[in-house]
């Protein structure tokens, strides 16, 4: 009579191993919105050591990304067009390659003709502090280095639910709680 029971536990512990796996929330950011944005500090492509607290008093958008991800090399155009429509002075967009290789990098770098700040996270270790590994995979951290949102997949950056999200919290100078646009 043994048998069944142990059947029958072994059953129930595996179906709920499977509904804890299938209920567990993948968006989950590594902190939760409204707490600091990890800090780090990794080489742009000349090699100069660049800390993400170098942004501070600017709305950064964080980008995760390799040049290997078709769905990256896909929205870099708009990440280009994002970053020349917004000013310097207040808005950064930092994109953090987790390429093994920098001159593949600078190789994309130049054919794409961007201007942005690029890092490269060879070692996986500022990707690692965002929980990032669903390139792209994006951030979007306020003046103060506050996490707001966090966007899974490529989007079209310069579309006006993005960039008008970025501009109110630019002109604002804090955190912008509206809901993020929609499928982001």
């Amino acid at each position: 009579m043994t048998a069944p029971w142990r059947v029958i536990g072994l059953g129930l512990v595996l179906a709920l191993g499977v509904l804890w796996i299938a209920s567990a929330d993948r968006s989950v950011p590594p902190a939760d919105v409204g707490a600091p944005a990890p800090v780090f500090t990794l080489p742009d492509l000349a090699g100069t050591p660049v800390a993400l607290s170098d942004f501070r008093g600017r709305v950064v958008l964080l980008n995760f990304w390799a040049t290997w991800c078709g769905p990256c090399e896909q929205e870099m155009p708009a990440m280009e067009r994002l970053t020349e429509a917004l000013p310097s002075e207040d808005f950064a967009l930092v994109a953090v390659s987790v390429d093994d290789d920098a001159e593949d990098v600078r190789t994309f770098r130049e054919d794409k003709g961007l201007t942005f700040t690029i890092l490269h996270d060879a070692d996986k270790e500022a990707a690692g502090l965002y929980q990032s590994f669903r390139y792209p995979e994006s951030f979007l951290i306020d003046r103060d280095g506050t996490l707001v949102a966090r966007y899974i997949g490529p989007r079209e950056w310069d579309e006006p639910a993005y960039r008008g999200r970025i501009e109110r919290m630019i002109g604002s100078g804090s955190t912008e709680p509206a809901a993020p646009p929609a499928g982001g």
